[in-house]
């Protein structure tokens, strides 16, 4: 068993993963550029960027596997370590989930639904674009766009000209508008040998285009929509040879799944999984990278997660309620910043429902901004 995994990236993902890597004996190490990187009070840290061949090297020598906890990670420079330790997953799902336009493209070959699109690398090509697609729709940047960034919303054709300009003119995908009744999401994770575990289908809601609530699981495993988002994310995971876990954002269009994008790696909206599931996303993406058996999710406990983003509660306040477990990332709260999460899990009979306790904690959140 391989007894030393190597990170790119050090923040809360990061992070998780070494806490979830402890107990298995596994010790890990990461690469990152800040100092006050959330992973290294349980990791070894190499505090440079993440381009940095001679720190990927470094951190490939101390590690027998190597992963990353963000998908803004260059696919050339995990491919010159490659030699000196395994990459998992491998650059190939990397290079597909950096760029919308291949992810889309990788869809539609297997066959999957998405929402209407167009290439656009200038501005005639984008006010052609709107004029096929039509509006509302929204312009995305092909690369490193996440939690709402890299991306502008488009009214009318006379938007053209702003919304390239806020994309700084970079080659990106126009999205036609899809009409969904929620966002949702699955985490699957897969072993090398093509075996995989899937986890509870999961309902998301975003504010300001960051993830502030997941809760599931929403319907049962034997449910069509659990089904049918398990069966489009392992082709997914199979098509890229993908090991470890993938994430994959759906949206609901009256019971209908269009897809919308994934993330070859442990998901913000799969923390849930820590509190409400027998083996977390974490766990199994090491189980999964360094060869171990991958764990058993179920029994499953109801759970909502709320994001910590921008300001800190009392963690006193949070605690007293019951059922919820209080993560931190040993960040400073600034605007937009995810510092924490809070898991609140189903309880017995005679207890406040999911949903009331859940509220609880999204008040204090609120509160904690202001």
């Amino acid at each position: 068993m391989a007894a030393r995994l190597g990170i790119v990236g050090g923040g809360q993902l990061g992070r998780m993963l070494a806490l979830a890597a402890a107990p298995l004996g596994i010790r890990c190490s990461f690469v990152d550029p800040s100092p006050e990187a959330g992973a290294r009070v349980v990791a070894d840290q190499i505090e440079a960027d993440f381009e940095n061949i001679d720190a990927l090297i470094e951190l490939s020598e101390r590690s027998d596997i190597v992963t990353f906890e963000f998908e803004n990670v260059s696919a050339p420079a995990l491919e010159a370590i490659a030699g000196r330790a395994t990459v998992a997953p491998s650059p190939r799902s990397l290079e597909v989930s950096q760029d919308r336009l291949l992810e889309k493209q990788l869809f539609e070959s297997l066959g999957f639904p998405v929402a209407p699109y167009r290439a656009v690398a200038t501005l005639d090509q984008l006010e052609t674009a709107i004029e096929e697609i039509g509006t509302p729709s929204i312009l995305k940047t092909r690369r490193l766009g996440y939690d709402g960034k890299g991306q502008v919303r488009i009214g009318s054709v006379d938007d053209a000209d702003h919304a390239w300009k806020s994309v700084e003119s970079e080659p990106s995908v126009l999205e036609g508008h899809v009409n969904f009744s929620r966002e949702l999401s699955v985490v699957i994770v897969r072993a090398a040998d093509g075996s995989g575990i899937a986890y509870p289908l999961t309902e998301n809601v975003h504010l300001a285009g960051i993830l502030h609530t997941s809760k599931a699981p929403i319907v049962p495993e034997d449910d069509p929509l659990q089904l049918r988002a398990v069966e489009h994310a392992m082709a997914i995971a199979d098509e890229l040879g993908h090991v470890g876990a993938l994430a994959l954002e759906l949206f609901d269009v009256e019971g209908e799944l269009v897809l919308n994008e994934i993330a070859p790696r442990v998901h913000n909206s799969g923390h849930w999984t820590i509190d409400g599931c027998r083996t977390s996303q974490f766990e199994n993406h090491v189980r999964a990278v360094v060869g171990l058996p991958l764990g058993a999710i179920g029994p499953v406990l109801p759970t909502m997660m709320v994001n910590l983003v921008g300001g800190l509660p009392e963690s006193a306040e949070v605690l007293a309620i019951p059922g919820a477990h209080l993560h931190l990332y040993d960040k400073e709260p600034r605007a937009g910043r995810k510092v924490g999460h809070v898991n609140v899990v189903e309880l017995g009979p005679g207890e406040d429902s999911l949903a009331s306790r859940a509220a609880r904690v999204i008040a204090l959140a609120d509160a904690s901004r202001h």
